[in-house]
């Protein structure tokens, strides 16, 4: 199964693709789409034609996104949470379906604490990937959302006594 694990953000947003093959998880690629300056509609149609594009090159079967964590900001709030709007909708048309998970809850996941600073997601993300050397911030943050989602995933799957799915469907 194939996971596109998106770190939604107005300006930068991460991406990170993964290969989960039973228990065994295998990097793909990852990635920032930078949007730049300007203004937020014509940021927001990169992020969507940058999603868009991702899904097309790597067939996902899977997607997962960060939920929306309310800062002291709450300008900020709103532009992450329509940079994740798009980033869904890309994924909605394309027939993907759409897994949501809290920052805490990836974290968790992939170090083992809901409260891991950037720099221990970061290596626990080259480590399990044996990445050659420590991916950058979004794309770290997007590569464990995936991650997340493969594992989570999994365990569901075994609870159900699904032994696999194959181009969506269950075994």
């Amino acid at each position: 199964m194939i996971i596109l694990g998106i770190d939604p953000g107005s300006r930068i947003t991460g991406f990170g693709v993964i290969r989960r093959t039973g228990q065994k998880i295998e990097y793909i690629v990852s990635g920032c789409i930078r949007t730049g300056e300007g203004e937020l509609p014509g940021r927001l149609k990169k992020i969507y034609d940058g999603v868009s594009e991702l899904i097309t090159t790597y067939q996902p079967e899977q997607f997962a996104i960060e939920q929306v964590f309310m800062g002291k900001n709450a300008d900020s709030a709103l532009k992450l949470g329509q940079a994740r709007g798009v980033a869904i909708v890309a994924a909605v048309q394309q027939g993907l379906p759409v897994a949501e998970y809290a920052p805490r809850t990836i974290k968790q996941a992939v170090v083992g604490k809901g409260g891991a600073a950037k720099e221990q997601v970061q290596h626990m993300v080259q480590y399990l990937l044996k990445l050659p050397g420590i991916p950058q911030a979004d794309a770290a943050d997007a590569l464990a959302i995936a991650i997340c989602h493969a594992h989570t995933s999994a365990s569901l799957m075994a609870q159900a006594g699904v032994k696999g799915v194959t181009r969506g469907r269950m075994r």
